[in-house]
């Protein structure tokens, strides 16, 4: 009674053909696919954007250097 047996398993691949049509399953799985392949983009554009947005630290330039620099330009 707590398993289906194979008929079970075609009355509800026979209501679910009848529901959405042979046509319209390939169409979701495909609308499905591509919101998956947008969500990694996003992702993916979001960490370039963090990692755009850090500063790289020179080790040659030190914090007197830098003032020496900008008290010789003004």
């Amino acid at each position: 009674m707590g398993t289906f047996s194979i008929w079970h398993w075609l009355i509800v691949l026979v209501v679910v053909l009848l529901l959405f049509g042979r046509g319209k399953i390939p169409e979701l799985m495909g609308d499905m696919a591509k919101g998956i392949k947008s969500f990694k983009k996003g992702m993916s554009d979001e960490d370039e954007a963090e990692s755009a947005k850090t500063v790289e630290h020179r080790s040659d330039e030190t914090v007197g250097a830098a003032k020496e620099k900008a008290g010789k330009t003004s």
